[in-house]
């Protein structure tokens, strides 16, 4: 009788066990916008309607990570949603060693629980980046949205268009206003977004190798880029499809959506039919 009491309460324990296991989500933003993006896109919302909820916000500061708590957020919740505020405008690498700290710090908060990472833009580039440097504990899968990740033709349109060498380099500076200065401090940015050649960013992470055991997962907007019908104006959808990547060839997930390059609700809802079926 004893005998099948513990075994009984084993069982129970383990079942317990099971129930404690819940999945992470870490939202990355792109270029130009920041973490609150998903929330004002209705991603957020759409997600929690289907048992995602809000856990906090995530941000590098001189004294380190924070973790600002959302203001409903349940302790109890099984599955929780983190957003991280990244360098919108730095280049890849130095927006991933900000990423690396945030989702380690996220990770020490959760244990026992897997990573999925979703990344919007350039937030996919950094995530992906992140991964292949080996640098996210116990993540299961890589959701991209709209990313660039063979480049795009309008980062080297920037390029050109910010470029002050020659003798009108002067007076662009001083016509440009805020959007040229902008273009001007994401020059290091629009770099690593070109498409790829030997030598560039781009060439160097899609020859590297992806870890085996993570799920990647492209969406791309259909529509087509710099379509007069809708689509994307920014990033060509060959380029979003992580299966054109060398390394990765073949081994992601395809999704299409409709809208343009910016997140949409649409994008909640499909990325709650992704989320069950990982």
């Amino acid at each position: 009788m004893k005998k099948l009491a513990a075994l009984l309460m084993a069982l129970t324990m383990g079942l317990l066990t099971l129930r404690a296991e819940a999945d992470v989500l870490v939202l990355a933003h792109g270029y130009l916008s920041d973490a609150i993006t998903w929330e004002r896109s209705g991603v957020i919302p759409i997600l929690e309607k289907h048992g995602w909820q809000r856990a906090g916000l995530v941000r590098s500061t001189p004294h380190g990570v924070q973790i600002l708590p959302a203001h409903n957020a349940d302790a109890n919740a099984k599955n929780r949603i983190y957003t991280v505020e990244l360098p919108a405008t730095a280049p890849v690498g130095f927006q991933t060693e900000h990423y690396q700290a945030m989702v380690h710090h996220i990770a020490k908060q959760h244990p026992k629980e897997k990573l999925v990472l979703v990344g919007h833009s350039v937030g996919g580039l950094v995530s992906r980046l992140a991964l292949v440097r080996g640098m996210v504990p116990r993540a299961s899968a890589l959701i991209t949205i709209a990313t660039p990740h063979l480049g795009t033709p309008r980062a080297e349109q920037a390029l050109d268009v910010s470029d002050e060498s020659g003798m009108f380099g002067p007076v662009k500076n001083f016509f440009g206003g805020g959007g040229y200065q902008t273009l001007r401090y994401s020059r290091g940015l629009y770099i690593d977004l070109v498409r790829p050649f030997p030598g560039s960013m781009l060439f160097w992470l899609n020859a590297q190798q992806h870890p085996e055991k993570v799920k990647f997962i492209s969406v791309v907007r259909s529509g087509g880029a710099f379509s007069l019908f809708g689509g994307d104006s920014l990033v060509p959808p060959y380029s979003q499809d992580m299966n054109n990547v060398p390394s990765l060839r073949g081994s992601a997930t395809l999704y299409l959506s409709k809208g343009g390059h910016e997140l949409n609700p649409g994008d909640g809802v499909l990325l709650s039919r992704i989320l069950k079926q990982l």
